[in-house]
């Protein structure tokens, strides 16, 4: 029967609804390029994937262009941003019972870990975690699979088979695949069922409610 025993989380649209702080942060960067944009739904897609690729892909930035970009969205975001954002209902609830089975919990997110490591503990969510690990502020280690493998390197002696990565994003499916470990599409979260699909998880779940039953059940080996 297959047992997961390190489930790692991504962040945003994961575990928190962080749409209020990225897009604002995100409103505040293209204005510093002179882009009005009117309404903040329309920037949703920043949520999940590197911002320097949704810089370049949805406003057609240079590498360096999209740099500064995220330069300026951290003016916002390290004084604002990272405080607006929410933990996901029954969120709490499902990292208590996952405590409770002797889970090892591990963030893994694109989001530079600092600031990660800020929200994690703003609310009250650093007990349940063994490691908060995210990108470098130096622009390094953005990628997903990036991310799993240094993750993957802190935990010594643990079968590949034993972990599964939970994200709500193309990006954490792909990583996932690309590191060589299962993975759980959350559609609760930003990415569409189209694109989750597309992906092709291991598995893919509609609610929290159905995400504990799954992590807390055991399942046939494959």
């Amino acid at each position: 029967m297959k047992n997961y025993e390190v489930i790692l989380f991504d962040l945003d649209g994961t575990l928190i609804d962080p749409k209020e702080g990225i897009t604002k942060s995100v409103h505040y960067a293209l204005e510093k390029f002179g882009i009005a944009v009117h309404d903040l739904d329309e920037l949703t897609p920043f949520i999940g994937p590197p911002l320097t690729d949704s810089f370049e892909e949805y406003y057609g930035f240079s590498p360096e262009q999209a740099r500064q970009a995220v330069l300026y969205y951290r003016e916002y975001f390290s004084v604002k941003g990272v405080y607006e954002n929410k933990v996901y209902p029954g969120m709490d609830g499902l990292l208590d019972q996952l405590r409770d089975a002797e889970k090892k919990l591990i963030v893994a997110t694109s989001k530079p870990s600092e600031f990660a490591e800020i929200i994690i503990r703003h609310w009250g969510l650093d007990p349940y975690f063994a490691l908060v690990a995210g990108s470098n502020l130096n622009g390094t280690r953005i990628k997903k699979a990036e991310v799993i493998e240094y993750i993957l390197e802190q935990l010594a002696g643990v079968e590949k088979s034993k972990v599964v990565m939970v994200g709500d994003r193309k990006h954490d499916i792909i990583g996932a695949d690309e590191a060589g470990i299962d993975s759980i599409a959350v559609a609760y979260g930003y990415g569409s069922l189209a694109e989750l699909t597309a992906a092709h998880p291991t598995h893919l779940v509609q609610s929290i409610a159905e995400l504990r039953n799954l992590l807390l059940t055991k399942l046939p080996e494959k």
